[in-house]
């Protein structure tokens, strides 16, 4: 048994660094190919680091290493281990994929990169790369990874509050890119608000896709299975899917006689395995899905409500 559950567990992390290997080459290939040639500003600790640079003059690069690993420790003490392991690698991941993809950008004869959708097409390729790139980390957390810098405060929220981590990723991004109108460094104040304009539509794409990549891949449903071999079927999905059966009691309106209801909540991908059980068992059966909105508890996600301590009163 234990042999076996090391197996599960291997087999799990293995999917999980596939998940974030696919999600960082989709979000790279993004970032190299529709915004880099447009100049889009974005959010990040990359942001961060420049505005700092710009006030005080430190050096960027040391700015990032810094924060980088300031959010880093945090992680580990409120993530995990693991977690922390899958940001090392995805951040080692990132800066080698973006200097993988950045070899295949067509450059000018000055060594500019050329505008992949041609010129005037700057908010095109805002919303086709910004849609790519929140995929991309909608993947990446998806499979329980972060790709560092901001991403590590979402999820460190979104563990502990039920707060989307596209949300979380807005309010930060908010900041870091709103702040571009108060450097004169990147040139007139009509240039400026626009770069901030531009920012704030790109980050709400990414997040939106963010969240939207996230949640589907969670999403969960509600199986209502009536059917005189129910207990053949509560047994099929209980040993060979691994999932919990509620059973209900029921009663036609019609007929007035009893039945038994069986009760499945489980994630939306187990849905075809349930159905061609219950096909291959009982082919009359009456089956009822429905979506669910969120499912809380063991095998799905925790509850992330704060709960008030109350004082007692001594009489």
């Amino acid at each position: 048994m234990n042999i076996n559950l090391s197996k599960e567990l291997l087999k799990n992390e293995v999917r999980d660094y596939v998940g974030i290997t696919l999600g960082l080459l989709l979000y790279t290939f993004a970032f190299t190919f529709f915004l880099m040639p447009y100049e889009i500003v974005t959010g990040g600790v990359a942001g961060m680091a420049a505005i700092v640079e710009y006030a005080t003059k430190f050096p960027v690069q040391y700015t990032v290493v810094i924060i980088n690993v300031v959010l880093l420790i945090g992680g580990l003490k409120i993530l995990g281990f693991k977690f922390l392991m899958k940001t090392i690698y995805a951040i080692f991941g990132m800066s080698l994929f973006l200097g993988m993809w950045k070899e295949f950008v067509p450059r000018d004869a000055a060594g500019e990169m050329i505008k992949t959708l041609g010129d005037g097409q700057d908010f095109l390729s805002l919303v086709l790369g910004c849609s790519l790139t929140g995929m991309g980390l909608g993947f990446v957390f998806a499979n329980n990874g972060s790709t560092g810098g901001s991403d590590i405060i979402a999820a460190s929220v979104n563990k502990y509050y039920n707060m989307s981590i596209g949300s979380v990723l807005i309010v930060l991004d908010f900041f870091v890119i709103g702040s571009c109108v108060l450097f004169p460094q990147f040139g007139e104040m009509h240039h400026r608000v626009q770069m901030v304009v531009m920012g704030l539509v790109a980050m709400y794409v990414e997040n939106f896709m963010l969240d939207y990549t996230y949640n589907k891949r969670r999403s969960s449903v509600q199986f209502l299975i009536f059917s005189q071999k129910w207990e053949e079927i509560a047994d099929a999905i209980g040993k060979q899917l691994d999932l919990g059966i509620t059973i209900l009691e029921g009663q036609g309106w019609y007929s007035k006689k009893e039945s038994k209801v069986l009760c499945v909540v489980a994630h939306k991908g187990e849905s075809n395995n349930i159905f061609r059980l219950i096909k291959l068992i009982d082919p009359k059966a009456f089956v009822s899905q429905s979506a669910v909105i969120g499912v809380f508890g063991e095998g799905f996600d925790t509850i992330k409500v704060g709960i008030e301590k109350r004082k007692e009163k001594k009489e």
